[in-house]
């Protein structure tokens, strides 16, 4: 089993789980998670930004439709004992209750449909946006009110549509950070509930 160090947390890795990478330490590096707030890590993988995010937040929440991520992130956090979050199974927000402060989402963008489980972390639907439009549409039921949603995107998959989606589903969205890796930006974009 491999173990990763940053910033202070230890992670074991595993084949089929995404490995992170400069879209997730570009999130890292920016999480809007303040003191005490109710947190949903969206695709969690390993775990790691709901890790980054439970040293602030009174619980985090972390989601993979993977169920090896899950175990994984499970793994991490007892590995780092960090006790105040939890790991569940879940396609987007079905399995979640209740509403938080802030979401985070490092989502999938590459054009195809998964074939094996590690392919849910990066691959998006035919188009590759299919994953993020659904979160799009659905993520305002699930956030308190003046919540938070911060979305990792590359710019392949058209950062001017998700703002636009973000706006039109009632967000104040802008693009935060920015990062060029090889033929593509990393892109964080925070929104905030109107």
């Amino acid at each position: 089993m491999l173990l990763y160090r940053y910033k202070g947390l230890k992670l074991k890795l595993h084949p089929q789980v995404y490995e992170p990478a400069e879209d997730t330490f570009l999130l890292a590096e920016n999480l809007a998670v303040r003191k005490g707030d109710i947190a949903l890590d969206m695709g969690t993988g390993t775990g790691i930004i709901a890790l980054l995010m439970a040293q602030k937040a009174e619980y985090v929440l972390g989601v993979d439709i993977n169920p090896i991520a899950v175990r994984l992130a499970r793994e991490n956090a007892e590995l780092n004992g960090i006790m105040n979050v939890d790991f569940r199974l879940s396609d987007l927000f079905e399995n979640i209750d209740g509403k938080f402060d802030l979401i985070t989402f490092n989502a999938p963008y590459l054009p195809g449909k998964p074939k094996e489980l590690i392919d849910f972390a990066l691959v998006g639907g035919v188009n590759g946006r299919e994953v993020l439009d659904r979160f799009i549409e659905e993520v305002e039921l699930h956030l308190k009110p003046g919540g938070r949603v911060q979305i990792v995107q590359s710019s392949i998959t058209g950062v001017d549509e998700t703002l636009q989606k973000l706006e039109n589903a009632g967000f104040k969205a802008e693009v935060t950070a920015k990062k060029h890796v090889f033929f593509e930006d990393i892109i964080l974009i925070r929104a905030q509930a109107k």
